[in-house]
């Protein structure tokens, strides 16, 4: 394979980044992959990827990860977690084990995958983001905060890489059908809510592949939602008054 890559995924074990990490395998890249769940690490080593167990909330077992790790052409930063529920009914553990996730250990991945890249003047970081982090909606709020921290981080860091040859590439898909739902909402009817705005997670694994081959600044999933985001940031009290419907699905 002439574009073999040597590339990095983090939650990998679940949704969107064990397809990932399976569709990467299958075009014959060199994948590490890093997750929780050792059964499904083991059927990913299976397949061919070089699977590394760890829990990425602890940052000596973050320094361990990248010490394993070989020059890398592309990092994937998927892992994350959501629980849906308004701000003052969330425990302090679900809060903090969000912003940890979604905010703290990509922003330390990327610190420490960032000097080997600079050094070599290349590399490609992808992160996985979310419509909320463009758009919050009722019993979202702190899911929202630590996604729009991952629309902030990325913007700035897109810029701050740009003399090194580094692209930053953000995918902000809607909600998608993986045990990620099941997790974060309490709501058995939230999924069927939903309805046509359900990604699928291999269209998310694909798309975001795709980009690989084609750095792009950031990707919106599906479409529609790209769309409303700019709405949204153009007239916030109106796209609230006009989708109350979508606004109070959870």
């Amino acid at each position: 394979m002439a574009d073999k890559k040597t590339i990095f995924v983090t939650g990998a074990t679940s949704g969107v980044g064990l397809k990932m990490t399976e569709l990467l395998v299958a075009q014959g890249h060199i994948v590490y992959a890093t997750g929780r769940n050792t059964v499904a690490l083991k059927a990913l080593e299976r397949l061919g990827a070089i699977v590394i167990q760890a829990d990425l909330t602890n940052l000596t077992a973050i320094d361990e990860v990248c010490a394993q790790l070989p020059p890398l052409d592309v990092a994937i930063l998927s892992a994350g977690v959501g629980k849906f529920g308004i701000a003052p009914t969330l425990s302090d553990e679900e809060i903090s084990q969000m912003v940890n996730l979604n905010v703290s250990v990509p922003i330390y991945l990327a610190k420490r995958l960032t000097l080997p890249m600079i050094q070599r003047q290349q590399g490609h970081f992808i992160f996985i983001g979310s419509q909320a982090g463009k758009v919050a909606t009722p019993k979202a709020s702190v899911y929202a905060a630590t996604k729009h921290a991952i629309v902030g981080f990325t913007n700035g860091l897109r810029m701050e890489l740009v003399p090194y040859q580094i692209k930053v590439t953000a995918i902000h898909p809607g909600p998608i059908d993986t045990p990620f739902l099941d997790k974060a909402s309490d709501d058995s009817g939230y999924r069927a809510s939903l309805g046509r705005f359900l990604l699928t997670a291999e269209e998310v694994a694909q798309a975001t592949v795709k980009t690989i081959k084609r750095p792009v600044r950031e990707v919106n999933l599906p479409k529609i939602m790209g769309l409303s985001s700019k709405l949204y940031a153009l007239a916030p009290a109106a796209i609230e008054f006009l989708g109350k419907s979508f606004f109070n699905k959870k």
